[in-house]
């Protein structure tokens, strides 16, 4: 069975950048709260949850030519439908071929180089976020004995970099 992605553009990506963004200040100052996050309502419903209840990031995120004649269409048409043995209806397939098939095609590669694109952005910010995860938790371990806002605002960061990751790892996995 294969699992949809958690994160299914480049856009997708930037609610947990900003949560990268915010644990990256969080490691610079340490006087840095919830209440004086970038992203206070995120933080703050996580840590209203709880880490048991904290689920699945993915969850925030917030997609004939003119002047021809009717003659000539329809000889033409024929024309081309003889090739494979028709008349004017073979001919319209015979003609949109082409069309379908360098469209196809063009698409094909674009989406390629979009989703090559999409999972190098995944690996890059994933390896941000492990680090940055690591640094709060050793944060969490030196600073065992701040106040309870500060602990909050670490746990929440923490248990929302592990959702990230875990929903990085899962698309990067497929």
């Amino acid at each position: 069975m294969v699992s949809e992605a958690n994160f299914k553009s480049i856009d997708t990506l930037s609610p947990f950048e900003k949560v990268i963004n915010e644990a990256e200040i969080a490691l610079q100052d340490k006087h840095r709260t919830i209440s004086n996050s970038a992203i206070p309502e995120v933080l703050g419903g996580v840590a209203g949850i709880g880490a048991g209840a904290a689920g699945s990031f993915a969850a925030l995120y917030f997609l004939g030519s003119t002047g021809l004649s009717a003659v000539g269409i329809t000889s033409g048409l024929a024309a081309a439908g003889s090739l494979v043995g028709g008349g004017m209806v073979a001919g319209v397939g015979v003609l949109a071929a082409p069309i379908a098939i360098l469209g196809i095609a063009g698409y094909g590669i674009l989406a390629h180089r979009k989703h090559k694109k999409l999972m190098q952005a995944k690996e890059a910010l994933l390896k941000r976020a492990i680090q940055l995860r690591d640094g709060v938790i050793q944060q969490l371990k030196t600073e065992s004995d701040s106040n309870k806002e500060r602990l909050d605002y670490l746990n929440s960061l923490n248990i929302m970099l592990q959702a990230g990751i875990r929903d990085l790892q899962a698309d990067l996995a497929t």
